[in-house]
């Protein structure tokens, strides 16, 4: 698997590898470092208060250990009102800042690791890729979720080939509610703090916090959510409603099974914000 991708990377030339910190990008990384070796793939990584600060490490981390040239950047999407109003196409605004950022800092060819199974979703991101002329090895190798796992397994990145899905913190707030740097951090902390207390119940547990226009919803597996008793949901609403950034966050904290991509108001049921 791993060696017809390498002759497809070898064919693009000098590489700018978008790097957010997940499986697909990290094991992207990772070939196109292999095949091409340091002067041939540049690692790029944007640092904004939508990534979680682990995911930045984890990037510093492998690029440290791997031998990566890395090029930490700020995307400017937080400058772009478009972007903040949050809207339905949220994540063009936010790839067209990041494209754009990375080709300034860049001639390189740009990839990124966008896989099979992306292009069966609603991705506006992906006609930003496609405006910068951003390319997808792992979609023109016909790899979907699956395989790059496999592949990161291949290679010797178990730890990486493990690692959850984790979509920006952005994506946990509602469709139209204005994307603000304390309403992420406060997303951030609040899924530590229900992970932490459900990691010291023995389960290794998927939180997302949700901010909607009815209050703050904490999403957890069935499972996990069978575990918060009465007095543990009340400790975990108080410290939550504690660290609310704002009054509207502040009230009473839903615990609900968790369902993929909750907070977002699907296409058509919400206006697109003109690009």
């Amino acid at each position: 698997m791993s060696a017809s991708l390498e002759s497809l990377l070898a064919g693009m030339g000098p590489l700018a590898v978008a790097v957010s910190g997940g499986v697909d990008s990290l094991t992207l990384a990772t070939l196109a470092h292999r095949r091409l070796g340091p002067d041939g793939m540049l690692a790029v990584h944007a640092a904004s208060p939508a990534v979680p600060g682990e995911a930045t490490a984890r990037v510093r981390a492998e690029a440290d250990r791997q031998g990566w040239r890395l090029r930490v950047i700020e995307a400017g999407e937080f400058a772009d009102p478009r972007y903040r109003s949050n809207p339905v196409n949220r994540c063009f605004f936010c790839k067209t800042n990041l494209y754009g950022a990375i080709a300034q800092a860049t001639d390189r060819q740009i990839v990124s690791g966008a896989n099979l199974d992306d292009l069966g979703e609603y991705r506006p991101g992906l006609d930003a890729a496609r405006e910068h002329g951003v390319r997808h090895p792992f979609v023109a190798a016909g790899l979907g979720k699956a395989a790059v796992r496999a592949l990161a397994r291949e290679m010797g990145l178990g730890d990486v080939a493990e690692l959850p899905a984790s979509p920006c913190l952005s994506s946990r707030v509602e469709t139209g509610i204005r994307i603000e740097p304390e309403t992420l951090a406060f997303i951030h902390a609040v899924e530590r703090i229900v992970g932490g207390a459900l990691a010291a119940e023995g389960a290794e547990a998927r939180v997302r916090c949700r901010v909607r226009a009815e209050g703050v919803v904490v999403e957890l597996d069935p499972r996990c959510l069978a575990l918060l008793d009465r007095d543990l949901r009340a400790d975990l609403g108080s410290a939550i409603r504690e660290r609310a950034p704002a009054p509207a966050l502040a009230g009473p904290v839903r615990f609900e099974p968790y369902r993929n991509g909750s907070a977002f108001l699907r296409a058509g049921s919400t206006p697109e914000v003109p690009r």
